[in-house]
């Protein structure tokens, strides 16, 4: 596990970290209520590909930054101190395009990889329905094979860049009950999308997808006939592990914020960090914080040797998406009644953070993968 980083490694997480409190932060600061717009988007995307985001898990013979998982996990973390909503973007985006480099054509990884990369196109995955929530053996949509095409019907629900993709990885289900993943150019077809508003993390768009006999080649599958849910399932460790890295990024900004808080304020005559109880809580938050640091790496160093890691994911995801939410709630109780204040940073640091115990597994489920690996039983 890399604990400690190389000097050039650490300049790479300074520079993504200037950039985006420099640029990022003023260029979004009007769209913090709404998702951020499909051509600031891809202008977003095309400059954090030359820091390593979008671009890193891709090696770099096919055009990426061929950066390990815990460098990469690094660089979403420095990018969720200042913009979490971006940095849920990207994680969502950089996984679609792996997910084609792992399992597509290669007429259909010529025709995508390189511009989604580039940020000139967006990536989606499109699993979840209203339905089936995290029960993706439920889901309701349909693949009919119809020859040299497959006929696509079916709501997604909860997606996440569904308003602005350009390129959508689906699953679906086919007539034997078997489950196929394929690449959807939204372009290409027509597919009702609806945002749907949310409690934080309003930069970062969620959506429905709704397709109605869309016709999709076979070619834009992934993977062989039956291998959909395969397919699904190998990219859940990744992303827990790096829904974790942007807990990681917005805890850390509350205990900041925590701290120069109670060292600038004074009450009684005196700093507010003077105080006991004070310290303590910031205290917690700082133990809190290091210790999913710990589990996030180790699942991330676990992620680049190639072993399986459901369990350590898990753990990570729901460690650190929790201590995250008990780590902006005491950033609130120390700033008082500024801490509920939309003029200071600290009240949607919270309300994000909160949005994070639900996507990749809510932190019920991922006790249950973690009980299952731990028992060798299914509770579901």
């Amino acid at each position: 596990m890399q604990y400690f980083l190389e000097p050039e490694e650490q300049l790479a997480v300074d520079e993504i970290e200037g950039f985006a409190s420099t640029r990022l932060v003023p260029l979004l600061a009007s769209h913090r209520d709404n998702a951020i717009p499909k051509a600031m988007a891809h202008d977003i995307l095309r400059q954090l590909s030359a820091f390593g985001i979008g671009s890193g898990w891709i090696p770099e013979e096919h055009g990426g930054a061929g950066l390990s998982y815990s460098i990469s996990g690094r660089l979403y973390e420095a990018l969720a101190r200042h913009c979490p909503d971006v940095a849920g973007m990207c994680f969502v985006h950089e996984g679609a395009a792996a997910k084609i480099l792992r399992g597509a054509t290669p007429e259909i990884r010529e025709r995508y990889l390189e511009k989604l990369i580039g940020g000139q196109l967006i990536g989606c995955s499109a699993v979840t329905e209203a339905s089936g929530g995290s029960n993706v053996r439920a889901m309701r949509t349909r693949a009919e094979d119809v020859g040299d095409s497959y006929v696509v019907t079916g709501e997604k629900m909860w997606i996440s860049n569904a308003s602005i993709a350009d390129v959508t990885l689906l699953t679906a289900k086919t007539a034997d009950e078997g489950f196929v993943m394929l690449v959807v150019d939204l372009n290409e077809v027509k597919v009702e999308r609806r945002e749907i508003k949310k409690l934080g993390l309003n930069g970062w768009s969620l959506g429905e997808l709704n397709f109605v006999d869309v016709r999709v080649p076979k070619h834009h599958r992934i993977g062989e006939a039956r291998a959909g849910l395969r397919e699904t399932m190998r990219g859940f460790e990744r992303a827990r592990c790096f829904v974790s890295t942007i807990a990681l990024g917005l805890a850390g900004s509350a205990l900041d914020h925590s701290i120069r808080y109670a060292q600038d304020r004074e009450q009684f005559g005196k700093p507010l960090g003077a105080t006991q109880l004070v310290q303590q809580m910031l205290a917690e938050m700082a133990i809190e914080l290091d210790a999913a640091r710990l589990l996030v790496y180790r699942a991330l160093a676990l992620l680049d040797s190639g072993v399986q890691c459901n369990k350590e994911a898990a753990m990570a995801k729901v460690f650190a998406t929790e201590a995250a939410v008990r780590i902006t709630s005491k950033a609130i109780q120390i700033h008082g009644a500024f801490g509920i204040s939309t003029e200071f940073p600290v009240e949607r640091l919270f309300r994000c953070a909160r949005m994070l115990t639900i996507p990749d597994g809510t932190t019920q489920i991922n006790q249950l993968v973690i009980g299952r690996e731990l028992l060798g039983l299914n509770a579901f």
